[in-house]
């Protein structure tokens, strides 16, 4: 299996404990995520994240064919950082780090998602055709969302 890297930075005009309090509740990843991707959270405690934590979705991210996405939060230090993995869904593998470092003008905040496809050599065509791009689009639309929240104040 071929893994790829997806990392991106993004600038938070915020304190890192506010964005902390916001990226660390799983109820507002549906506020970042693009409403094209049907995301739904089916199932989690109602907590803040923490290691060991298992949180169930529904996604469409082609075809509005809905997909179920199980992921565990496997690492986690406070206003640091935080990891998910999937444990079950459409990636062979998929490991999420999230980083959160306090600067003179509010938070970087920077993203590394390593993932794999299934399928060999036809997962490696959809992701040239198509995954890549799809991970492209949700971490433009996150962006776009965090800045909303964040960097329009």
């Amino acid at each position: 299996m071929k893994l790829y890297k997806k990392e991106s930075v993004q600038y938070v005009n915020a304190s890192i404990e506010e964005c902390w309090a916001f990226f660390s509740s799983p109820r507002n990843l549906q506020k970042i995520t693009p409403e094209t991707m049907g995301f739904q959270i089916t199932d989690f405690d109602g907590k803040n994240m923490y290691a060991g934590q298992i949180i169930q979705y529904k996604v469409s991210p082609l075809l509005g064919i809905k997909l179920p996405w199980v992921t565990e939060i496997t690492k986690v230090k406070d206003k640091s950082y935080f990891i998910d993995e999937q444990r079950f869904g459409p990636y062979a593998f998929w490991h999420h780090k999230h980083f959160f470092e306090a600067t003179a003008n509010g938070v970087k905040m920077t993203d590394v998602v390593h993932y794999g496809l299934p399928l060999g050599i036809l997962g490696r065509i959809m992701n040239t055709l198509l995954v890549k791009g799809k991970l492209t689009e949700i971490f433009a639309h996150r962006e776009k969302m965090v800045n909303q929240l964040f960097n329009s104040k």
